[in-house]
């Protein structure tokens, strides 16, 4: 019984899917690693005044995401230090999310989201 319970775990974990709650998308960051014509890659961290872009990949409820017109598949730009991050297991490998807030009052509650 112990073994099943952990096998149904962890293919829970392997098909994760979060949720963000309210006013909140989930946002997969674009990479920002820029070459130079003499092929020196520049990372992330070159340029602190550089605003982070990335593609909207869930959607909260609130009534500031229908109203902007938000949908999934949004190309963004937020703050470079904007939102919380997030690491999500997908298929064995760890991506970066970030979990931005939406709307004109900062919603102040500790639960970000939900993990189905």
């Amino acid at each position: 019984m112990q073994i099943l319970e952990s096998r149904e775990l962890t293919k829970r974990k392997e098909n994760m899917k979060v949720k963000p709650l309210g006013n909140r998308v989930l946002v997969k960051q674009l990479s920002s690693e820029e070459v130079t014509k003499s092929g020196i890659v520049l990372p992330d961290t070159a340029d602190k005044e550089k605003k982070a872009q990335g593609t909207i990949v869930e959607l909260g409820n609130g009534s500031e995401i229908t109203s902007l017109g938000l949908k999934i598949g949004d190309t963004v730009v937020f703050g470079k230090y904007a939102g919380e991050e997030v690491e999500i297991d997908e298929d064995g490998q760890k991506r970066e999310y970030k979990i931005l807030f939406v709307g004109k009052e900062k919603d102040e509650s500790d639960i970000l989201a939900l993990v189905e």
